[in-house]
């Protein structure tokens, strides 16, 4: 069974939109206004490219990635390996050709399908919605997290306010960065 790993840049009050810029939410940019920049803190977009062997998006996320990742140096491999898209909406005549192999999955339970395959661990980035979803049906198996000294009110959130049982989390490790930033990594006890 593949891994399924979920990176954020989430806010101390668990808001995940607008990180890097993305238009029409209020605090768009957070993680980049009024926090000095500490290079050892992204560290982890580069350990996730090399860990992963497949990215998992939301339709949204995938519209905001596909026109700027794949000519981005600083991403190679989000580049090279094969990209997942959640969606209900999208056609193939709507993926970009530019990117490597992009699939599309119609349903959480293609995701499941998914994990069920061979190979290695699999990337969700960005993708509120789509976290919220795996979340909630149990799919997540670890949670990667740059917790930001922020608080943004309202703003969607990676974890849903659905009424569950409880789901418990080993930390595997911690680190604390000279602008504030926290990089805490959990896994979820299946």
């Amino acid at each position: 069974m593949r891994k399924l790993i979920t990176t954020a840049f989430i806010s101390l009050d668990g808001v995940v939109e607008g990180p890097g810029g993305e238009k029409e939410y209020r605090n768009t940019g957070w993680t980049f206004k009024d926090i000095p920049f500490d290079e050892a803190a992204y560290a982890l977009k580069g350990e996730e490219q090399e860990e992963a062997t497949a990215l998992l998006l939301g339709r949204v996320s995938y519209e905001s990635f596909a026109p700027v990742w794949p000519t981005m140096a600083e991403f190679p491999g989000y580049l090279a390996m094969p990209k997942y898209v959640v969606s209900t909406t999208l056609q193939d005549s709507d993926l970009v050709t530019n990117w490597n192999e992009i699939h599309i999955l119609r349903s959480l339970d293609d995701v499941a399908a998914l994990k069920e395959t061979e190979g290695g661990p699999i990337i969700v980035n960005g993708s509120a919605t789509l976290n919220r979803g795996l979340s909630d049906a149990g799919l997540i198996d670890q949670y990667n997290l740059l917790v930001f000294p922020v608080l943004l009110g309202a703003g969607k959130r990676l974890f849903s306010d659905a009424d569950r049982d409880k789901i418990n989390l080993t930390q595997t490790s911690s680190e604390s960065y000279s602008n504030g930033i926290q990089r805490l990594t959990y896994d979820v006890q299946h």
